[in-house]
């Protein structure tokens, strides 16, 4: 019964990670930095499916069957396992136990949604470090997350 206390009264963090370097580097640096506050939080390994496949002007299913579409997005399933099962052992070298969460939608909405669900307490992410030009075009998931997420946000920029 005591143990259930302790359990809720664990900080609740949540590291939003994709397909880069940076975003490995991310959970490296929480892991290495973060080390104790990390080893008395509840740490959760995210990442978020695209929901259609974007080739900018239009989507891919306007010019696809649903077969190829449903092909396309059980690849990005097993790409996003891969990826959570690669972050699950990096914490595991670190002694800390990860839980790992996927969903599906646009990356930045995804991840703020997944805090406001999962009662997050601190959100770390990785930053691609875009120029101003580059983040008007293509926008910024981790400007967008400090933004809009209702809980603590910290962006860890590899060094150049």
């Amino acid at each position: 019964m005591e143990q259930q206390g302790v359990e809720k009264m664990k900080q609740k963090v949540m590291l939003a990670i994709d397909e880069s370097e940076l975003s490995h580097y991310a959970l490296e640096w929480t892991l290495e930095n973060l080390g104790n506050t990390i080893h008395n939080s509840e740490l959760l390994v995210f990442t978020a499916q695209p929901i259609t496949i974007d080739f900018g002007y239009s989507n891919i299913d306007e010019f696809c069957s649903p077969e190829l579409v449903a092909a396309l997005q059980e690849n990005y399933k097993k790409v996003a396992s891969g990826l959570l099962d690669k972050a699950k052992n990096i914490c595991s070298n670190y002694g800390i136990v990860a839980r790992t969460v996927t969903e599906i939608g646009d990356p930045k909405k995804a991840i703020c949604e997944a805090v406001e669900k999962f009662n997050i307490e601190l959100l770390v992410l990785g930053s691609h470090g875009r120029g101003i030009v580059q983040r008007a075009f293509l926008g910024s998931v981790s400007n967008y997350c400090i933004h809009n997420a209702r809980c603590t946000v910290l962006v860890v920029r590899k060094p150049m």
